[in-house]
């Protein structure tokens, strides 16, 4: 499966440009930042976000410093139309990965793109190919998604394969259901969450995308076997015996 790329750009032209020069990837396109954002908020399996610095309704460095609210370790590049070191230094604190001026050169773009991608991979996000590298980019996907609400459907069809064949082998080459699988790295994010942050259970349960509080107490009762305030509690207990 090809890296995806998000192309974030008002200028149509423009993005037709971007994505002839980049038809070795898998191109998403959106016209604004709103757009873009929904994109991200939505399941997906975006690697890269080539978000253009000026926008109408919402500038690209704001677009930037929201999409790391929903998703931090994405791989961003800015580009900007403009000779200016403010928007590349405020692009770079907003921590995007790199910048690149328009207008573009395909061969230093695309060296750009390939090595900013090549960091990502060193970091855990791999593109390769065979059925348990497949699986490895379900099992990213589910991971990077975790927030979000995802069906088997919508990993088989990133990957190309038909549901039934896919919960099949996922099950066959992890010992682990994809439901199981699932709920188990929500289980995870939520033990880290409510042992190291501040966030209430109830916030903890909408940043893991539950519609409402009981469902989420629900399952990490199944999962750990005691509630989520209880788990808190008991977490705190040993750090401070630790302290």
């Amino acid at each position: 499966m090809a890296y995806q790329i998000l192309v974030v750009d008002d200028d149509a032209e423009f993005r037709e440009e971007l994505r002839v020069c980049l038809d070795d990837y898998t191109v998403v396109e959106a016209a604004n930042g709103l757009e873009a954002l929904n994109i991200l908020k939505k399941p997906n399996a975006i690697d890269l976000v080539i978000l253009d610095a000026i926008m109408p309704m919402i500038s690209g460095t704001e677009v930037l410093r929201e999409i790391k609210k929903i998703k931090p370790s994405l791989a961003i590049i800015i580009l900007t139309g403009q000779s200016s070191k403010d928007i590349a230094i405020d692009a770079l604190k907003g921590r995007a990965d790199d910048y690149i001026e328009k207008p573009i050169k395909g061969d230093k773009f695309l060296e750009l793109v390939q090595s900013t991608l090549a960091a990502k991979v060193q970091k855990g996000f791999t593109s390769t190919h065979g059925i348990h590298a497949k699986i490895e980019q379900a099992k990213q996907f589910i991971e990077r998604n975790f927030d979000k609400k995802i069906v088997l459907e919508d990993v088989a069809g990133q990957l190309c394969l038909s549901p039934k064949y896919f919960s099949r082998i996922f099950k066959q080459i992890t010992g682990q259901g994809f439901n199981g699988y699932r709920l188990s790295i929500k289980t995870k994010q939520a033990c880290a969450l409510l042992k190291s942050s501040d966030y209430t259970v109830t916030e903890i349960a909408d940043r893991l995308g539950y519609q409402n509080l009981e469902s989420f107490i629900r399952m990490f009762e199944k999962m750990m076997k005691t509630s989520p305030t209880q788990y808190r509690h008991k977490n705190q207990k040993r750090n401070l015996k630790k302290g």
